[in-house]
């Protein structure tokens, strides 16, 4: 929190300076509008030479008082800028009136209508011509180096001093006023009433530099010549804007002075709504026996009645005629008929789409996903034809809502991208000639702009080109690209140039992996290794022992060996059995 309450940075000073700027140049041109009926009704104009008021003058027979006066300022606007110092002011005479010129050009002529009662336009004449030699030699005094240069010293002052004061201010809060709020404010259980303290003291401060800022601008434009007329006509509208009847409420007028005395008073009765709520809760319905909910209730609906009711009061009070308060029952009605709102703004948009005319009938538009011409336009929707021969209803506020391309605007000349890869080792040349004799010879591309041809890059398996033409039939953009595809395509093989193909290198690295396997499964493995060990042994050792036999078959005589099966030995027993 305290981080927002220092002096401000550089930043917020120039959005405040910027805020400041962009209304008081509202007011600018919203308070000389208002005027204008009340401006019309003055019988007199001002004669103004750098933002000072001269004299005035008043209507001379069908010329009234305005056009006199800006014919005479235009004049002097005139001969400050151009004419050499000094610059003469002589009176001369036709048909018995005074006229007054300035170095020989003819200014005003004087009426006795401009002469009050008890002087004759001669003497008034006489009078005016003084003002304005002096006004005029101040003029050009004031256009001379040696007063500039103090006036930007001036200026330069003036705003150092205002920074000063600023900071001031903000050296007066941190060190006197927020060590100076009451204690119990303090209390972090509770900083709500602190928070409102600082707040409303931060406004008052706030509205403090807001005026010096102004003050200082004030000043400074007034000290040049040049922007004298801009300061008289912004401290003449900060005014005007405070105190004219300019806003209608109905059947008076009032002005902000009075709506900030309205505001007021609703902020009082705010207040008094919010303090009697706290005394309902704290000294009424804590004794009723009504839980806690029941008395939140009660308390929100008697604020409400009170603010309801302290409204009407303070209307009435303010002068406010309550039957105005009719547009209250139109604002009802307007919330009722928000279930027709769709409807509403579908009309609106469309009633834009027609007499805006963003997109035509006929146009070649691209909205979202979809793409093709306009066919109709209603006050509801739009039809358009796609690419596909389909007819899509589009909801009007969709093209306000939405980035439309409309590639038929004022002119149907658009540019196409065609992106085309070649293989690395080609011949970057021959590649450009080729994109460039397959766009020419198409009979839909322009040849003015003509095809350009741009090397976007490398990619991982090509050299990456763009072909950029321009065509004059964007429906047909689809068909014109088939056909440059076709047409590079036939170029480049003729040419001997070779198309990429999608390439990888795979890199495999002896490792281990390493393998989560569930006990049960591990087990079962085990089992089956161990099984199949067995196996083998067992295989082994049978083998063994028969190529033992074969070899002690083959040591003996065949006498022995008739003899061994007549005679049944234990070795013929066992070869039995096996």
């Amino acid at each position: 929190m305290y981080r927002f309450l220092r002096f401000p940075s550089l930043v917020t000073l120039v959005v405040r300076i910027a805020a400041v700027a962009i209304a008081i140049g509202c007011l600018l041109f919203i308070v000389p509008v208002l005027a204008q009926d009340k401006d019309k009704d003055t019988p007199a104009a001002a004669i103004i030479l750098d933002g000072r008021r001269l004299f005035d003058v008043s209507q001379s027979g069908r010329y009234d008082a305005k056009e006199r006066a800006d014919d005479a300022n235009r004049v002097l606007q005139q001969k400050i800028r151009k004419a050499e110092p000094p610059v003469p002011v002589t009176i001369s005479e036709s048909q018995n009136l005074p006229i007054i010129k300035v170095d020989g050009a003819h200014l005003l002529t004087v009426t006795p209508e401009d002469a009050p009662p008890g002087r004759s336009a001669k003497e008034q004449a006489a009078i005016w011509a003084g003002r304005l030699e002096q006004a005029i030699k101040e003029a050009q005094e004031q256009r001379s180096t040696g007063y500039l240069r103090n006036a930007i010293l001036l200026s330069v002052g003036s705003i150092l001093l205002a920074i000063a004061c600023s900071s001031a201010l903000g050296w007066m809060w941190h060190r006197w006023l927020q060590p100076r709020l009451p204690r119990e404010m303090i209390n972090i259980e509770d900083t709500h009433p602190r928070l409102n303290a600082e707040f409303g003291v931060q406004i008052i401060l706030t509205g403090i530099r807001l005026a010096l800022l102004v003050f200082t601008f004030l000043y400074i434009t007034d000290l040049f010549p040049h922007t004298r007329e801009l300061s008289r006509k912004i401290a003449y509208t900060l005014i005007g804007s405070l105190v004219w009847k300019l806003i209608p409420l109905g059947n008076s007028s009032y002005s902000v002075l009075q709506l900030f005395f309205l505001v007021g008073l609703f902020t009082g009765v705010v207040l008094v709504a919010g303090t009697t709520k706290k005394l309902l809760r704290s000294r009424v319905l804590r004794f009723t026996g009504l839980n806690r909910a029941a008395q939140e209730t009660v308390a929100q609906v008697a604020t409400y009645g009170m603010i309801f009711l302290g409204t009407i009061v303070v209307l009435q009070l303010w002068g406010l005629d309550l039957s105005s308060l009719t547009i209250l029952a139109s604002v009802v009605g307007v919330g009722i008929g928000l279930g027709l709102q769709g409807i509403a703004k579908e009309f609106i948009s469309g009633l834009v789409l027609i007499f805006e005319r963003p997109i035509r009938v006929g146009d070649f538009v691209n909205i979202g996903e979809l793409m093709g011409t306009v066919e109709r336009i209603s006050v509801r929707s739009t039809e358009i034809r796609t690419l596909d021969e389909l007819s899509i209803i589009v909801p009007n506020s969709r093209f306000l809502e939405a980035e439309v391309v409309n590639w038929t605007h004022h002119s149907p000349v658009s540019r196409l991208k065609v992106p085309v890869n070649v293989a690395y080792g080609s011949n970057l040349s021959v590649v450009r000639s080729a994109l460039i004799d397959a766009a020419k010879e198409h009979a839909d591309v322009l040849a003015e702009p003509s095809p350009r041809v741009f090397f976007k890059g490398f990619g991982d398996n090509s050299l990456n080109f763009e072909l950029l033409i321009w065509i004059s039939e964007p429906r047909q953009q689809f068909r014109i690209k088939s056909d440059i595809y076709f047409r590079i395509e036939a170029i480049l093989r003729h040419r001997h140039i070779e198309m990429p193909f999608p390439q990888r290198d795979l890199h495999v690295r002896s490792g281990s992996l390493p393998l989560e396997v569930p006990p049960q499964v591990a087990e079962s493995f085990a089992l089956l290794a161990q099984g199949l060990r067995q196996w083998l042994e067992h295989q082994s050792t049978i083998g063994s022992q028969d190529s033992r036999d074969a070899e002690s078959v083959a040591g003996r005589s065949p006498a022995d060996s008739l003899g061994e099966r007549r005679n049944g030995t234990p070795d013929t027993e066992q070869y039995r059995n096996r």
